[in-house]
């Protein structure tokens, strides 16, 4: 196993947790739509909080030697039910033509103020 550690995770008091490598998968957990620079909430609506936590999983992916067509499944975490259409576009946009397996969870409160929360599991294919 291996853990693959955020560069600005001790910034933002862990907030982050790191990804782990085991059998072939990687697995990210808890990325938010905190900005890692100002460590704090996006600004703006879902759409924002969206593109955010997706960058941060993008960061995730990209320092684990990963990208965005090896992830084979997101669980999106959202505020409400009724954001999925706008999250539903710009994870469309994210992805493009690659279409991961998504579960979507209302789930009213997310942590720190965050409207999105992303998990993701991807294919590490001995990179």
């Amino acid at each position: 196993m291996e853990k693959i550690i955020p560069r600005y995770a001790s910034e933002n008091k862990g907030h982050y947790t790191p990804g782990i490598i085991s059998n072939g998968m990687l697995y990210i957990s808890g990325q938010l739509s905190i900005d890692p620079d100002t460590h704090k909430v996006a600004n703006g609506g879902i759409e924002e909080h969206a593109r955010l936590a997706l960058a941060n999983l993008d960061h995730i992916l990209n320092e684990s030697n990963c990208c965005r067509t090896d992830v084979v499944q997101c669980r999106v975490y959202i505020s409400d039910i009724e954001k999925w259409d706008a999250v539903n576009r710009v994870y469309t946009e994210f992805f493009r033509e690659h279409k991961p397996a998504r579960i979507v969870v209302p789930v009213g409160r997310l942590h720190f103020g965050c409207l999105v929360e992303i998990e993701a599991i991807a294919e590490v294919n001995n990179k």
